[in-house]
């Protein structure tokens, strides 16, 4: 925490000061009683900044606050707080150094493109920013000694405006820096940190952020200083944008750039792990310090590849970053004799071997430059060994070393507030302490049917009530056609059977699988004693102009009468609308095409808080699905013009046959017992197995603690 934070808010009383260093540490996003800390200082205030600590205490009254510290109550739960909130922080002790390495190890450098960590800081776009969030918050939980990299986006990624003809457009939404939890370091000298990242010319430089996570600090970089040329003010803008050489520029900075951020902060770190291709060259700099130190390269590039994890996300060839040769020339010519190599050689570290003159290969690069390599399912493990089998030609493919660890979710951030509650009656209230073991979840069984089906009542019209606000907010701001609207869920029901589908709009995740047959779907949204309604969400890339035809037929569909207002899309989705929509709809949708979905986890978040899934048999769901805990099918991988027709005929059929007469067969007291039934198997089933403590326990033991012996 800086001074220049504590200047800010020097009109907080001494006795509640510590709400400003809580309120800068994302502790509060995964910690409910923290929350409902600042939600007490005034309900009202907490309500308008969207839930945000900083712009909370910058915004309530001041007579408010000083009114809080003769407040009984308040300081009782004020004191709680934060006598846990001390207690967290304490780095030494936890799982890692009991079971891993001593904690005064370097800490492992954690590099990723995008982080989702909560709705105030939009540096993500999807699942992978997500995973990255949820990682760094569970490693605070373990104590594993990390620190994390990446960018500062002050555009974020898109703010997703639907226009009346159903047409995606991005509209700019600068973030507001004075009121999220994040803050600029500065020197020594009390200047603000501005790194000049290496071998670039003419010269980039980067003024560095933090966001504390925990006990887990995460560095982010922003080009947008003075000192910067203006062309190059935007290279941190906005995530995954821009042309190809933008791109580059972008990688080379939150590699290269990343790791002499790391150096100038005095952060010697010991292990190095890659969150996909996007900040693979860390690497290079990290062989270029100990070529530079005296080292020759091949005794260099051993020691950095033995202490070098990398994760791969993606089996879409198009989410493999590429670069033209004569790109890499243009800004890696000054570099390559520096590590002792020609340029030959050079490129030869990224080329693919099954499309040689492509460009140089950001995920061939970074596997052959790491001794630890994991796909994030045990499908996508195998995907993973079949596509890049040709860097390790000598060995047969089952062979090829490429391991999985399934992907997790962060189980504090996700559960909801009277879900978590509730487990904490009947599972007992030390159960999140070692919610990766699989036997406290058998206490799923003992809670009441009624009690777990009234919580979900009671979300579900959260959820509902929070889309209206949406939509009387865009009505009212925007003075919006009254077709979006119509479209974005005022007509919708809270007693009828509720269906999400929230993934980013890109093709291979066929949004648009349910509107198959027209008139079989019609008939299912339109019965009149069992009715069926679908909420949609979700943002196509700027530049996927196929994804925004998705879109634009699903916007339209909710704006056909014919539908009866029983398709909605929902503008803008983001973590905020992620948590509504993962507690409160009543099944989870999810129809990618196999194999080309590497993991998921809004599923995964789905089934933790009740809420089944009803998904393609792909990703984590061939490994999560039981028979008893939700639904799946086509599995198969027949990518033929007949796939959608199978597909979308079998998940009708599941629908009509299985899951509406379950959900509408209720009891005297309105209990859908057969449907709670497959609620409390999907929790107990799914969340110790899908848990990121479970996950960060995996990386631990596979690759950290053997990297480690190589430092």
């Amino acid at each position: 925490m800086t001074d220049q934070i504590q200047d800010k808010f020097k009109y907080i009383p001494d006795r509640i000061s510590g709400l400003v260093e809580l309120a800068y540490n994302l502790w509060w996003s995964w910690h409910p009683e923290a929350r409902m800390l600042f939600k007490m200082l005034d309900r009202a205030t907490w309500k308008i900044s969207i839930h945000n600590p900083v712009k909370t205490l910058h915004e309530v009254d001041k007579k408010i606050l000083n009114e809080t510290v003769r407040d009984q109550k308040f300081l009782r739960h004020y004191d709680a707080v934060m006598a846990r909130f001390k207690s967290d922080m304490i780095t030494n002790g936890g799982w890692f150094s009991h079971n891993i390495s001593d904690p005064n190890i370097l800490p492992i450098a954690y590099f990723s493109a995008e982080y989702g960590l909560h709705h105030s800081l939009p540096f993500y776009a999807g699942g992978l920013g997500f995973l990255a969030g949820d990682f760094i918050k569970e490693c605070s939980d373990l104590k594993v000694p990390l620190v994390a990299v990446g960018f500062m986006y002050p555009g974020g990624y898109l703010k997703q405006r639907i226009k009346p003809d159903g047409w995606q457009v991005s509209e700019s939404e600068i973030l507001d820096r004075e009121n999220a939890p994040i803050y600029r370091i500065f020197d020594s000298k009390g200047n603000r940190l501005v790194v000049k990242v290496p071998f670039i010319d003419p010269p980039i430089y980067v003024e560095v952020w933090k966001v504390q996570v925990g006990k887990v600090s995460l560095y982010l970089m922003d080009t947008d200083i003075d000192v910067n040329d203006p062309w190059n003010r935007d290279i941190s803008d906005r995530l995954y944008s821009g042309g190809q050489e933008l791109r580059l520029r972008q990688e080379i900075i939150l590699g290269i750039g990343g790791a002499q951020v790391l150096n100038t902060l005095g952060i010697k770190h010991s292990v190095l792990h890659l969150n996909e291709g996007h900040p693979a060259f860390a690497i290079l700099e990290r062989i270029r310090e100990r070529v530079e130190s005296g080292m020759k390269y091949q005794d260099a590039l051993d020691q950095v590849k033995a202490t070098t994890v990398f994760t791969t996300h993606t089996p879409v060839p198009a989410g493999h970053d590429v670069f033209p040769f004569p790109l890499m020339e243009k800004y890696f010519s000054a570099y390559w004799p520096v590590l002792g190599l020609d340029r030959d050689t050079f490129f030869n570290l990224g080329i693919n071997p099954e499309a040689p003159n492509a460009g140089f290969n950001m995920t061939a690069f970074a596997l052959r430059m790491s001794s630890y390599h994991n796909g994030v399912s045990k499908k996508h493990g195998e995907v993973a060994k079949r596509m890049w089998k040709s860097l390790w030609p000598d060995i047969p493919e089952e062979k090829t070393p490429i391991d999985y660890i399934t992907n997790g979710i962060h189980v504090p951030t996700w559960i909801e507030p009277k879900v978590q509650f509730l487990f904490n009656k009947y599972l007992g209230y030390n159960w999140l302490a070692d919610h990766d073991d699989r036997d406290i979840w058998k206490l799923i069984y003992d809670i009441p049917d009624e009690e777990l089906w009234n919580i979900h009542s009671w979300l579900k019209m959260k959820l509902i009530i929070n889309i209206r606000e949406r939509a009387r907010r865009r009505w009212h701001n925007d003075k919006a056609d009254t077709q979006i609207i119509i479209a974005s869920g005022v007509l919708l029901d809270p007693n009828i059977l509720t269906l999400g589908f929230a993934r980013r709009f890109a093709t291979y995740k066929r949004a648009t699988l349910i509107l198959h047959n027209i008139e079989r779907l019609r008939n299912m949204l339109n019965d009149l004693r069992r009715p069926v309604q679908i909420i949609f969400a979700g943002k196509a890339h700027p530049d996927d102009n196929p994804g925004k035809q998705l879109l634009q037929q699903i916007f339209n569909a909710a704006k056909d009468p014919s539908f009866g207002g029983r398709i909605v899309f929902v503008e803008d989705y983001d973590e905020q609308l992620a948590q509504y929509l993962v507690h409160g709809v009543d099944i989870w949708l999810n129809n990618p095409l196999p194999p080309l979905e590497a993991s998921g986890t809004s599923g995964m978040k789905a089934s933790l808080n009740g809420v089944p899934q009803l998904s393609i048999l792909d990703g984590w769901w061939l490994e999560g699905f039981n028979g008893k805990n939700g639904w799946g099918f086509g599995g198969s991988a027949d990518n033929s013009e007949n796939r959608n027709v199978a597909d979308s005929d079998a998940l009708y059929t599941l629908l009509e046959n299985e899951i509406i007469p379950t959900y509408y067969r209720v009891d005297d007291a309105g209990v859908p017992r057969d449907w709670v039934k497959v609620m409390k198997e999907a929790i107990e089933s799914t969340s110790p197995l899908f848990s990121a403590r479970r996950m960060v326990k995996e990386y631990a033991i596979k690759f950290y603690q053997n990297a480690l012996k190589s430092v």
